[in-house]
């Protein structure tokens, strides 16, 4: 059983039901002062709390993606061996399809689809398993010529990007608004912005090494047009994550204004840190490091023509201060448009991004609708 199976999940929750069920009927019996009623006790109050201890894990490693597989967990993951090379005419393959989770109907015409795909990065040779909501509009017979809005949705580090469909529920969220006329109908490109694992990368085209930026702003758009009926001009991407994909999602609009139209961050920081998940990054360019720099950049380069949208918490959430740094600097530049979402209280997790999602997919789609209108 896989780590985030609900399987294990719920046979770890039970052990740990029966086990405690066990320790009081037989604790009786093992009131005696004898060495092996001793090690009886001790044996059945270790496994109870084991066992509980590994559901309230389980549970929370579901809740918030923290860790991917076992191997993940264990440390077992060391090599970065997903940048390849591909022959011309590899882009994206489909490896699965399924149902919407969450949304009624039956047939992708009421309820859209899910694919699970890998895209190939013919410039930056990096591969990267993703998966894409395709609206109902996609599938109907008088829209069978048209073209859709897209977005990119990224996770946090390390995330997994199953996340971004069962347990943030993107793809729910743009069914409901969109039939309910909030939005327009878009597709969406989920995936983990970890695409040299397990190495965090922080979405910078790295000296010799992964070309993560350029993956995102140019590998995937141009993969994901060529298979699917994607809106195209100017800035007709949108982009969005969380934590580390809140940073690479306000990071590709500033960077790449001709491809992303609008970038929203939930709780992003807005410089590139320097850790041991990263690495260096920079291999001693200045220019890069200071363009990894959000706040550096807007100062010292022409203000791109995007929309952002930045989020945090009064309580909460460590961003805050720099947040609210964030908008008044953007907002003195007179061309680029900042928007915000401020909680009065939320952590670092699901459950605020949960509560910030449909707000901004909304921004989102109705930001981009107004650069094709102009």
């Amino acid at each position: 059983m896989g780590l985030t199976s609900d399987t294990l999940l719920w046979a770890t929750a039970l052990a740990a039901a029966l086990l405690f069920t066990g320790t009081v009927w037989l604790w009786p019996r093992l009131a005696r002062r004898t060495w092996r009623a001793i090690c009886g006790r001790v044996g059945l109050l270790l496994a109870t709390q084991l066992a509980i201890f590994a559901a309230v894990g389980l549970a929370a490693n579901q809740a918030f993606g923290f860790y991917a597989g076992w191997a993940d967990l264990f440390g077992r993951q060391k090599g970065q061996g997903v940048v390849v090379d591909h022959a011309a005419g590899s882009g994206l393959k489909v490896v699965g399809s399924g149902p919407v989770p969450g949304v009624a109907g039956t047939r992708p015409e009421e309820s859209g689809r899910i694919d699970e795909v890998r895209i190939s990065g013919r410039a930056s040779r990096i591969v990267s398993p993703a998966y894409v909501y395709l609206p109902p509009e996609y599938f109907r017979a008088e829209h069978r010529r048209r073209d859709f809005p897209a977005a990119v949705v990224l996770t946090g580090y390390p995330g997994t990007a199953r996340a971004l469909v069962d347990k943030l529920r993107y793809p729910r969220t743009v069914h409901r608004a969109a039939r309910e006329g909030r939005m327009p109908p878009m597709i969406l490109v989920m995936l983990r912005p970890t695409v040299a694992p397990p190495r965090d990368t922080e979405c910078v085209d790295v000296p010799d090494g992964p070309q993560t930026e350029t993956f995102f702003a140019r590998d995937l758009p141009e993969t994901i047009a060529g298979h699917y009926r994607v809106e195209e001009g100017r800035g007709a991407w949108g982009v969005v994550g969380n934590s580390t994909g809140g940073y690479c999602a306000l990071k590709l609009a500033i960077h790449h204004p001709e491809v992303f139209g609008a970038g929203a961050g939930l709780s992003a920081y807005y410089k590139a840190p320097t850790d041991p998940t990263t690495g260096d990054l920079f291999h001693g360019d200045e220019r890069l490091r200071d363009e990894a720099d959000l706040r550096w950049y807007i100062g010292h380069r022409p203000a791109p023509d995007t929309s952002l949208l930045v989020t945090s918490s009064k309580k909460g959430e460590s961003n805050y201060w720099d947040t609210v740094k964030f908008i008044e600097q953007v907002k003195a530049t007179g061309r680029t448009r900042i928007s915000s979402i401020i909680l009065e209280s939320g952590g670092h997790n699901f459950n605020t991004w949960r509560r910030e999602i449909p707000a901004t997919m909304e921004w989102l789609g109705n930001r981009l609708g107004e650069a094709k209108r102009s």
